[in-house]
């Protein structure tokens, strides 16, 4: 695998039919040009088309499958979950969350400062990802993907979660009534900025709702959009490309 392909995994206690895969890319190593330099897979955001194609096609020769097998959706920062079974010929459609229980078809999704939720239950052999932004979040969309794994024969006890790169608390600042309005599902989401103006830090208030769920294990990757230049950040930027978490059975 690249180094500019950060793989996370966490091998299982004893052997077990599937083993769940988890990527999540930064800005580094594709083809794109500025402003969506240069590893951009949103193909919604105004890059080349063939810009974004070459890249797309270079995760999947890093991962080792069909270009097919790489599952998108067309995201609405809601709370719309879909099961998928195979191949699709084009992003699912106004979704913010795809759950599978079939080996090799990898789940993807893209973000800029929201945080992209990467779900597993290897015991099951289900896996998620989701785009859990500010409304998406409040919509429900945790819960709902969760759901969705329940009926694929996931169980909370068995589900591990990686919240990949977002913005984090205090570089997001919101007026105080969006602020509560997230709090009053996740009170840790309510934090300060650096400036001392009402902020939410939404990897917080994801950990917060998983872990009241029963899932046991949720590990944070640190790092803020905004404030690390080999990340894509809309909030910094405004026009810019798109970073992906990635996750598979194999």
């Amino acid at each position: 695998m690249d180094r500019r392909l950060a793989l996370m995994s966490t091998p299982p206690a004893a052997p077990l039919p599937v083993r769940p895969r988890r990527v999540v890319t930064d800005r580094r190593g594709g083809r794109s040009r500025a402003p969506y330099d240069s590893f951009n897979l949103g193909d919604h955001v105004g890059d080349d088309p063939a810009d974004v194609a070459a890249n797309r096609a270079r995760v999947a020769r890093e991962l080792a499958v069909p270009d097919e097998r790489l599952v998108w959706m067309s995201q609405v920062h809601g709370a719309a979950v879909a099961i998928v079974d195979g191949p699709r010929d084009g992003p699912v459609a106004r979704t913010d969350a795809l759950v599978t229980a079939v080996p090799g078809l990898v789940l993807c999704v893209l973000v800029a400062d929201c945080v992209p939720v990467l779900l597993a239950d290897p015991v099951g052999g289900v896996v998620a990802a989701v785009h859990a932004g500010r409304e998406g979040f409040r919509q429900g969309v945790i819960p709902a993907t969760l759901s969705a794994m329940a009926s694929l024969g996931a169980r909370a006890r068995h589900v591990t979660a990686l919240l990949g790169p977002a913005v984090c608390g205090e570089c997001y600042e919101v007026p105080a009534q969006m602020q509560a309005g997230v709090a009053s599902l996740a009170p840790s989401a309510a934090v300060s900025t650096r400036s001392g103006a009402p902020g939410l830090d939404l990897r917080a208030g994801v950990a917060e709702v998983l872990r009241k769920a029963g899932i046991p294990e949720v590990v944070q990757d640190p790092r803020c959009t905004v404030e690390d230049p080999l990340l894509f950040s809309h909030r910094r930027d405004g026009v810019t490309g798109r970073q992906a978490g990635l996750i598979w059975l194999e």
